[in-house]
């Protein structure tokens, strides 16, 4: 008998898609050209140490992640809410105690910029999501200049985090994206599962019936009613979902345009000691390397064995930069010989995430024709949000044309 549903992925969107079909009582089948679940998202375990496939986030002030994943039962670990410059000057995000003297710091180099962070993130916190998402047609970066978040507390603190937050070195990330993303920061901060971020997806999939989800199998060629696989083998459901990364679906769906990538080269270090006593994200904008660094084992111990630390070092936009300027870079950040600090793995990750320039629509349609649906991040909101919240979509997209087809 033909299933009800093929899902063509099973990554974030692919699972979160799957997830509500099943519960809606469709036969679905998950597609996956991989081993694991997660796509994106996924955590090797390495000598004991749990390594990230670039350095992720996880916000659990997302609407989706509240609404639809047992935050709890990851266990999840707190960044410090704030994060330390170059020069270890402390800014938490406004509206929050510890911000005081860090903002007073700051106020006291250019009192227009700090009040301008104030004003900005009283906005962001107290105004309804949906007025977030206005058209705006701004970079973050002319969104910024608006609020007069400018000089130091630009260069120093803003531009650096926002890189690494959206792999965007020149912030032409639409404004609307970044006000999206400083509330759920302002409000819930950052942490990380406490086995990694690759918990996130297999949480997804536990939820799915025994064997939902086929790995090893690649899609060839999608078309409504029919998926043909690498190996010949055809399968021919009432609807299909392709819920892979966009370059993926923009070969398998003439439809759809493949986005333009951001990427990111994540490098992960053993070390003896940990070079700062705290799960506290350090950020560079001293440097053209925009780096982005954290002692991941003081967020969660579980990142590494007993007697080590794991450091993580992101340099935005970026695939060529060499290992050794890294280390020579962390040795002035973290004041501290790197000589001896093993690297464990190199992460250059290409099509990391989706741009989101100005103006770029917030959501895309998820169905292409009947019974052919995409889904995933570059439909929605370039974040692990976006991709939650595009499979959703495209489930109860499906949902409503088959339901009203059974019933005609």
């Amino acid at each position: 008998m033909a299933q009800d549903v093929v899902v063509v992925g099973a990554g974030l969107a692919g699972l979160a898609a799957a997830g509500e079909l099943t519960r809606r009582g469709f036969d679905t089948t998950v597609l996956e050209a991989s081993d694991e679940v997660g796509g994106r998202v996924r955590t090797d375990v390495v000598d004991g140490f749990r390594l990230d496939r670039g350095f992720q986030v996880l916000l659990p002030a997302y609407p989706e992640l509240r609404a639809k994943v047992d935050l709890a039962a990851l266990r999840l670990r707190a960044f410090t809410r704030g994060a330390l410059t170059a020069e270890r000057q402390l800014l938490a995000p406004p509206l929050q105690p510890r911000a005081v003297a860090g903002l007073a710091r700051w106020a006291a180099k250019g009192p227009v910029a700090g009040a301008g962070t104030v004003a900005l993130s009283a906005r962001d916190v107290l105004r309804p999501s949906a007025r977030l998402r206005r058209p705006l047609n701004r970079t973050t970066a002319e969104e910024l200049r608006r609020a007069r978040v400018s000089g130091e507390l630009y260069e120093q603190v803003f531009r650096p985090f926002l890189a690494g937050v959206f792999l965007d070195r020149d912030l032409t990330t639409d404004a609307r994206m970044f006000h999206l993303i400083w509330r759920c920061f302002l409000l819930g901060g950052g942490a990380v599962p406490e086995l990694g971020m690759g918990e996130l997806p297999r949480q997804l999939a536990s939820g799915l019936p025994g064997g939902t989800v086929r790995f090893g199998r690649r899609a060839e060629h999608v078309e409504p009613g029919r998926v043909r696989l690498d190996d010949g083998e055809e399968l021919t459901p009432r609807a299909v979902v392709v819920a892979t990364d966009g370059t993926t679906a923009a070969r398998l769906l003439p439809g759809v345009t493949e986005p333009r990538w951001h990427s990111v080269t994540t490098f992960y270090f053993s070390t003896a000691q940990a070079p700062l006593r705290a799960p506290t994200l350090l950020v560079d904008g001293s440097s053209d390397l925009l780096l982005n660094t954290v002692v991941l084992s003081e967020v969660s111990a579980a990142y590494a064995p007993a007697g080590r630390s794991l450091v993580a070092a992101s340099v935005p936009g970026r695939l060529d930069v060499d290992e050794h300027v890294v280390r020579e870079r962390l040795a002035r950040l973290y004041d501290t010989s790197t000589t001896d600090w093993s690297l464990l793995a190199r992460y250059p990750v290409e099509h990391a995430l989706p741009a989101m320039e100005a103006g770029h629509p917030l959501t895309k349609p998820v169905r292409l024709d009947d019974g052919l649906y995409v889904c995933g991040d570059h439909r929605d909101t370039s974040s692990l949000q976006g991709a939650l919240v595009s499979g959703r979509r495209a489930a109860a997209a499906v949902v409503s044309e088959l339901s009203t087809a059974a019933a005609a």
